[in-house]
């Protein structure tokens, strides 16, 4: 597992700030972004079905410090279809088990609110990303994660960038659930 540290305004104490979980699931390379804003990468040794069932277990490691996951949402065209749709299943069910909501970002709209355009390539949401909040990641699973838990905050009014209204209006499209009260 490969992590980068967050930025030093993303450890300030906000108090009821909601404590959010950025993924951008892959059997591969799942990116997270923890509440603290650090970031990683999930890699591991597994073979096969294996892989989801080690994915599964490193999100329920985080489960009980969460109020909501934020998860990049498979693209249309690809929703029934591949092992990318059985971690989605398997973090999902997780999720659900330990009682977390959870919201689906698609692709497009994610991109949308990082460049402003939802066909933006990866080296357009790094640099999103490194303009917007001066961050650099090891790799673009880390970004996409990042990005994701960028959008929570946004959502749940503890935005710790800002982006044009244009591209914060593109949030509308998810189907955010509601949050418990976060305790402060």
């Amino acid at each position: 597992m490969t992590t980068t540290q967050p930025a030093p305004a993303a450890t300030a104490a906000t108090g009821s700030r909601p404590r959010i979980l950025g993924l951008d699931l892959s059997i591969t390379a799942t990116g997270f972004a923890l509440p603290d804003g650090s970031t990683g990468t999930f890699k591991g040794p597994w073979k096969g079905d294996w892989r989801l069932v080690a994915i599964k277990t490193a999100v329920a490691g985080h489960a009980d410090a969460i109020d909501l996951a934020v998860i990049e949402d498979l693209p249309t065209h690809a929703k029934a279809a591949g092992i990318t749709g059985m971690v989605h299943g398997a973090v999902r069910a997780v999720l659900l088990e330990a009682g977390v909501p959870y919201a689906l970002v698609t692709p497009a709209t994610l991109k949308a609110y990082a460049t402003g355009k939802g066909n933006a390539d990866k080296t357009a949401m790094a640099i999103a990303a490194l303009k917007r909040a001066g961050r650099e990641f090891g790799d673009d699973n880390q970004c996409d994660a990042w990005w994701l838990r960028a959008a929570g905050l946004d959502q749940y009014g503890a935005a710790e960038i800002t982006v044009p209204q244009a591209q914060r209006d593109r949030l509308a499209k998810v189907a955010w659930p509601e949050l418990a009260e976060v305790a402060s």
